[in-house]
């Protein structure tokens, strides 16, 4: 089973990137201007063959859709990036940072029952974000997933299955601590389109799409394009080299040159 997964995050007004989801120079890098996101949508549905699909308790026993459409954190954008895909009729899959719910920047309770009356996935980004939750104990990782799960759960009255993991730091730990709570479906930030299996998890890579990535690479992507879900590959593997090998540092590292650039 293979499966090309958008990963977008927040969409905010031109230099308001503060105003959705987690602050500062690093989350930015990940948030795109309405008008720019406007552009991606136009160029997606311009060069896609079908809508996105959407992951479901039936989805596993059905081919695969060609492409999916995520977003990242729980940012309080998520009801504008709604009205935007329904211009197209397109769902997306919405991962909800749950103990940033209700809080500034973030969505709402309201905001979380909406997205899903619209038809859109509702899943965890964990309960509090950890910044290397590839790190984290067994009993980090249950109470992460379990309590994002749980909150979300009783928001909207149905199990929640799906989930993206934070910042990127997968490992298979954390795929078979997401499995022991329920969840049925994990996306990681690892850019490939195979569908493997942990536990009875389905695991689903996703090509990133920063600020300032032009309309024509996601277009490009979410057509199977060879070249650029390459190129993506290439680099984050460089990248994941050195979040292994510098650990901490490497973050340090990553911060001073972001606070530089802002």
């Amino acid at each position: 089973m293979r499966t090309v997964t958008l990963l977008y995050h927040d969409v905010t007004a031109e230099g308001r990137h503060d105003d959705s989801g987690f602050p500062g120079a690093g989350p930015a890098r990940y948030k795109l201007d309405e008008r720019e996101f406007a552009r991606h949508l136009r160029a997606l549905n311009e060069t896609t063959r079908s809508p996105p699909g959407r992951v479901t308790d039936a989805w596993a026993a059905a081919r695969s859709p060609e492409w999916l459409l995520t977003f990242d954190d729980g940012g309080a954008s998520a009801l504008r990036i709604a009205e935007m895909l329904a211009r197209y009729g397109w769902k997306g899959h919405f991962f909800i940072t749950a103990n940033r719910i209700d809080s500034r920047a973030f969505v709402t309770n309201d905001d979380i029952q909406a997205l899903r009356g619209l038809g859109h996935i509702i899943g965890s980004h964990s309960y509090s974000h950890p910044e290397r939750m590839s790190r984290c104990s067994w009993d980090d990782l249950i109470r992460e997933w379990g309590q994002s799960v749980d909150i979300l759960s009783e928001i909207l009255g149905e199990p929640v299955v799906t989930a993206s993991v934070p910042a990127g730091y997968y490992s298979k730990q954390v795929a078979r601590a997401a499995a022991s709570v329920g969840i049925k479906a994990l996306f990681n930030s690892e850019p490939a389109t195979r569908v493997r299996e942990i536990d009875g998890c389905l695991v689903l890579g996703r090509f990133t799409l920063q600020r300032g990535a032009p309309p024509e690479l996601a277009a490009a992507i979410a057509a199977r394009k060879p070249l650029p879900r390459v190129r993506q590959f290439a680099s984050w593997n460089v990248r994941k080299a050195a979040k292994s090998v510098g650990g901490e540092a490497y973050l340090s590292l990553r911060r001073a040159l972001l606070s530089r650039r802002s």
